[in-house]
């Protein structure tokens, strides 16, 4: 009995060790130009460049690869040790070992010898290359990874917990990897000058500058600088953002049924349209030719103007694309409330309206925060919108794009610019974690919770329709915009209705061999749903975990693994790319030009989304369901799949959504990694707008509408409802108990 505990306690470092020398013995090292890791399959033990890491260390040359074999003997010494102290020693070395090797030897050692100069100085130039790491190096690294912060686990951090100490390990190198290493390596051109030397009064020149900061008074009013500008946007549609996203969200939950189904499908549908989509139905509609007015001038005189470029036609576009967000992180957190707690201030006599404002409104104040926080940030990094509406009003991302593609030409005052939102981004992290502090939030406990929840007061809900109806009629006069466009020959000058840009777009024709995809843009099509199906999963797992181990759990450098995690929001999607290619062109990591570059930059882009709405739905989850769990002998592993994660449907539901409508219909972030073999849906789009091809590109954009909306659907029909074990206005429960649930995962003793 004591050996079957002793071997199921070292099943995952037995696990990983095992995982580690198949990454060695039957797995390509390298990744090969033109080739996938299963095509090098059958030339493993040949003694070309497709070789396993052993054949590449002892017959190439490579010597550096034995320190990661050598890590892997002084973990299995280790793993032959009972769990304890001197096996967390010799796991801990062991993948140190290993895993800095390895590392080491990447990035020092490139396609063409030592990657810099000073190394070749110093050590003489190397007789051999590396190429960048491919399938087994993959696998066998990442083993080492886990088993260091096993050894961790065994040394008494993370409270012992092998699972916890590799989940908080692995999100952090991945994110160490993937986002900061990137953008740093980008913005560390702040500080180098035009000469390429280092220079801190060159960062300080870039920085500091009338342009970005200066306020001066003109006839036409106050004209701020670009860092000005994008701080005061960014403000007003977070503030925006979030009282129309709670406003809705309010509607939905708590308002009539009949309203509920119709409004969820329209509240979502500004995410999942191209923002520059939105930006052309906007003017369509108050441009200076829109219908707007042009209704004006005909009725009451009205000379039409270009009023709605600048900061007015920005703050809308930027509310009707980035309130979906706002309205799906914050209807999770409403149906998280529990009636109970409404039930009984209204037992001790308080009125609707003052149970609202005393109970119900204090307790969305997790919500209202991480809806804001994303608003704020999504708006500093907005490039669609301001391109198309922003007139001659200036933000720090178009200016970071044209300081790129510009004539400008100048990487450094791009990535100077990005300095300035990345300390916007962290000021207003910072303040949402002072507001908040510690105060507890939890209103979903191991309890059952039966009661039905509180109509909105009178007052609330007039006020919450008056808002909320005009918007979903603004929303729905957009759309019609944006689907009339391709059915018309040429908007504009001639309405006749055809379908002769859907035929051009997705035309289908029979052949000798079959059926032909002859219209254009089905290979960008295919190309978008297989990366963006790809990314979205693994984004909102990755984010409900890294949620799980910000609220769940307490290790040193929490707050700055929490930025990390947001850190990519806070960088324009234009620097990202760019950052992408610069950092990943050469080994260790070869990726630029291939589909898994743009699938990596979607995970990250989006990973905050899935951060913020599971921590706001952490919050409000008693701690005393895990405390349960782990009591009555389930795992930690078991405890976060069986009994948390049921409970967070509606941030897992925000997170896949959004996930994968953001990979459907982004643009900055990956305009510079696309290819030829991997166009993506936005860039075909983008290429017959510049061509003058309107129709074309909205008839796109139509079936790109009607997709994801298909795909929403099934997403919300595969994940369900949270089921909290509350009884509707009928008085007819609407789910199971969490005591039932947490019950049935349980493992049987």
């Amino acid at each position: 009995m004591k050996r079957d505990v002793k071997g199921k306690r070292n099943a995952a470092i037995w696990l990983c060790l095992a995982a580690g020398f198949c990454g060695y013995v039957v797995l390509p090292w390298y990744a090969i130009q033109d080739t996938s890791w299963y095509e090098a399959l059958p030339r493993i033990f040949s003694g070309d460049e497709a070789a396993n890491g052993v054949l590449q260390a002892a017959t190439h040359g490579r010597v550096w690869l034995f320190t990661g074999v050598v890590g892997l003997a002084l973990c299995t010494i280790g793993a032959l040790l009972p769990a304890g102290r001197a096996q967390g020693r010799w796991l801990l070395v062991g993948g140190l070992v290993g895993a800095v090797g390895i590392s080491l030897a990447g990035f020092l050692i490139g396609a063409r010898g030592w990657s810099a100069g000073w190394l070749n100085s110093a050590f003489g130039e190397l007789a051999v290359n590396q190429f960048g790491i491919g399938a087994g190096g993959f696998v066998a690294l990442l083993a080492l990874i886990l088993l260091c912060a096993f050894g961790l686990a065994r040394l008494g951090f993370f409270k012992g917990d092998l699972f916890v100490s590799g989940a908080v390990i692995g999100c952090g190198v991945l994110m160490a990897l993937f986002i900061a290493y990137p953008v740093s390596k980008a913005l560390a051109g702040a500080f180098f000058d035009e000469d390429g030397h280092a220079s801190l009064s060159a960062f300080v020149g870039r920085v500091f500058m009338e342009r970005i900061w200066g306020l001066s008074c003109l006839a036409g009013g106050l004209r701020c600088g670009v860092a000005w500008n994008t701080l005061a946007l960014a403000l007003v549609t977070a503030v925006g953002t979030t009282f129309l996203g709670t406003s809705m969200a309010l509607m939905a939950e708590r308002g009539h049924r009949r309203w509920q189904n119709p409004l969820r499908v329209l509240a979502v549908l500004p995410i999942i349209t191209p923002p520059f989509v939105v930006g052309l139905g906007l003017i369509l509609l108050f441009g200076r030719a829109g219908v707007v007015n042009q209704l004006l001038e005909s009725g009451f005189g009205i000379e039409p103007s270009r009023w709605f470029y600048g900061l007015k036609g920005l703050i809308i576009a930027q509310l009707f694309a980035f309130t979906p967000i706002a309205f799906m992180i914050m209807r999770g957190v409403v149906q998280g409330i529990a009636p109970s707690l409404e039930e009984a201030a209204q037992m001790l006599r308080a009125d609707r309206r003052r149970t609202f404002f005393t109970i119900t409104l204090p307790l969305l104040k997790p919500g209202l925060a991480n809806a804001f926080l994303v608003g704020f940030i999504e708006s500093m990094a907005d490039f669609g919108n301001p391109v198309v509406v922003g007139g001659d009003f200036s933000v720090l991302a178009t200016d970071v794009f044209f300081a790129i593609v510009g004539a400008q030409n100048d990487p450094g005052r791009a990535a100077s610019l990005a300095w300035i939102l990345t300390f916007f981004a962290l000021g207003v992290f910072a303040l949402q974690r002072g507001l908040l502090g510690k105060q507890n939030f939890t209103t979903v406990s191991g309890k059952g919770d039966a009661g039905i929840a509180m109509p909105l007061p009178d007052g609330v809900r007039r006020t919450i329709y008056a808002i909320a109806f005009p918007w979903i009629v603004f929303t729905l006069v957009v759309y019609l915009f944006a689907f009339a466009g391709g059915f018309v020959q040429t908007w504009g000058r001639d309405y006749s209705p055809t379908l002769a840009h859907f035929k051009t777009a997705f035309s289908l024709e029979w052949a000798q061999f079959g059926l032909v995809w002859a219209g254009t843009a089905w290979n960008s099509l295919f190309t978008t749903l297989k990366l963006a199906g790809i990314s979205a999963p693994i984004t909102a797992s990755l984010g409900l975990l890294i949620a799980w181990l910000l609220a769940r759990n307490e290790f040193k450098g929490q707050g700055l693994f929490e930025f990390a995690a947001l850190l990519a929001f806070a960088i324009p999607g234009t620097v990202l790319g760019v950052s992408y290619i610069l950092a990943f062109n050469v080994p260790p990591l070869e990726l630029t030009g291939t589909g898994l570059i743009i699938v990596l930059c979607f995970m990250f882009r989006n990973l905050p989304v899935g951060v913020r709405a599971g921590t706001a739905a952490f919050k409000q989850l008693d701690r005393s369901l895990d405390e349960a769990s782990l009591m009555l002998r389930a795992s930690t592993s078991q405890t976060l799949f069986k009994i948390v994660l049921p409970l967070l449907k509606p941030a897992l539901v925000a997170a896949l959504v959004y996930s994968f409508v953001r990979a459907m219909t982004t643009v900055s972030a990956v305009i510079f990694l696309v290819t030829a073999e991997n166009e993506l849906a936005t860039t075909y789009i983008i290429g017959r707008v510049g061509n003058g091809d309107y129709g074309v590109a909205l008839a796109y954009c139509t079936v790109l509408i009607v997709l994801m909306s298909a795909v929403i659907a099934l997403i919300q029909w595969a994940v369900g409802e949270r089921r909290l074990g509350r009884r509707g206005a009928d008085g007819a429960s609407t789910g199971a108990d969490t005591k039932t649930v947490a019950a049935s995962a349980l493992p049987a003793h």
